[in-house]
């Protein structure tokens, strides 16, 4: 058989890695950069407004507790104004952890720009935001005083809502009372053991490990006595639904070791978390947050008064419409705002709209103005105001769970979340 004949189409052998000529990296060669950090932002960027904003603010509360001033020894502390931005910028981004945001401060440009080559660490970060909650509820009703005074908020009509939001606390650090009362011996027992070690240490353990020790087993105890004090609270609040719920099963009551605050919550998706309730007040017209509050009660029933009296207190002003969903209904409260020359507007039960004879006059207006076509549609601006509201938090912010523990810290969470939230309306309402 004769040979046939190669084409000279045919496809040559693939080349092998070894015998390619590429460029390849090479990450040992020294390289200098010469770039200064502000060429790293665009003009435009968001972080650049989020400091101009801030430092345009009057925010002396949150230099008081410095130590170190002029003409006196110490090291000088990192600015506030600069950690005061990199929690609202990192808020615009949806960050709440402060290791994250550590990190952020190492790698990322923008992040480096805001910090500016200033010492900056989690603990740093950490106990700033949890440590300056009057600071920060301070800020916030500055900055609705500036907006009022532009007009950009008028409260004309507010919308209020709550909305639970789980802690970092999970189902299993819950228990009963028998059980903590167990943890706390032993939590005892663990930190008298580790004194006496103090007196004869262990050579293979060092100074820092035994410090550490010791103080994670005194945070333990302290928890676990913390818990024992809120299970009080949580047994008189099960013994409440006995007593109003005759006949049904009642779970016996637990608090978590955890975070003890935290309170086991009917979630969105019908289900039960370990969850803070909060609470937030939203301007209509401009979507501004006027009023923010974190509580541990599952209901929302009687929070209405407290936030409008909130409000009250940022702004000088009562709003002219009160606008609520069925959950806040408390028909003290009504008549109170009423007084106050609150028109509230939420949904009757069916049936109801039709004021009773008995009923007081501020309670008789409220029905006869949801009854009507224009009170019907001024309650509707209730969901694309307040539920918009509890979307960009859980949305846009991410937030979805809370890293800290306690009221007090997720209080402050919250308040930060408000800054940002306006700052961000403020820019938009500003172009």
């Amino acid at each position: 058989m004769s040979d046939i004949p190669v084409s000279p189409y045919s496809v040559a052998e693939p080349t092998h890695p070894q015998d390619a000529r590429v460029n390849r990296p090479v990450r040992n060669q020294i390289e200098m950069v010469m770039r200064d950090l502000d060429s790293f932002v665009p003009d435009d960027h968001t972080a650049r407004a989020v400091w101009q904003f801030i430092d345009r603010m009057e925010i002396s509360a949150f230099y008081a507790s410095i130590k170190s001033v002029l003409c006196s020894p110490g090291r000088p502390a990192t600015d506030p104004q600069t950690l005061l931005a990199l929690w609202v910028y990192a808020t615009v981004e949806g960050v709440g952890s402060a290791r994250r945001l550590e990190k952020l401060c190492e790698e990322h440009d923008v992040y480096r720009w805001l910090a500016g080559g200033v010492p900056i660490n989690y603990h740093m970060l950490s106990d700033f935001r949890v440590a300056n909650q009057a600071a920060l509820d301070d800020l916030l009703t500055k900055i609705l005083a500036a907006m009022m005074a532009t007009g950009l908020v008028t409260l004309e009509e507010v919308a209020h809502d709550g909305t639970k939001i789980r802690t970092s606390a999970g189902d299993a650090s819950f228990h009963r009372r028998r059980t903590l009362e167990e943890y706390l011996e032993a939590a005892r027992e663990r930190v008298e053991q580790l004194a006496k070690e103090r007196e004869h240490p262990d050579p293979g353990v060092s100074a820092r490990q035994r410090a550490a020790r010791e103080r994670a087993a005194r945070e333990r105890q302290q928890r676990v006595e913390e818990a024992l004090r809120q299970l009080v609270e949580v047994e008189a609040a099960k013994e409440r639904q006995k007593k109003k719920r005759t006949g049904k099963k009642i779970t016996e009551a637990r608090a978590s070791t955890t975070d003890p605050e935290a309170r086991v919550m009917r979630m969105p998706n019908g289900g039960f978390n370990p969850a803070y309730n909060v609470q937030l007040v939203t301007d209509v017209e401009s979507l501004v947050v006027v009023g923010v509050a974190v509580s541990n009660r599952g209901a929302d029933q009687g929070e209405a008064l407290g936030m409008e009296q909130q409000v009250v207190k940022r702004t000088g002003k009562h709003p002219k419409h009160y606008l609520m969903d069925s959950g806040f209904i408390n028909l003290e409260q009504i008549i109170e705002l009423d007084r106050s020359g609150v028109e509230v507007y939420a949904p009757t039960n069916a049936g109801h709209e039709t004021p009773k004879p008995k009923d007081p006059p501020e309670i008789a207006s409220w029905r006869a103005r949801m009854s009507t076509e224009e009170g019907k549609e001024t309650y509707k601006k209730r969901a694309s105001t307040a539920e918009w509201t509890n979307a960009q938090v859980k949305g846009r912010h991410r937030m979805q769970q809370f890293s800290v523990r306690g009221l007090t810290r997720v209080t402050s969470v919250m308040l930060l979340m408000a800054i940002t939230h306006d700052l961000l309306r403020w820019i938009t309402l500003s172009q």
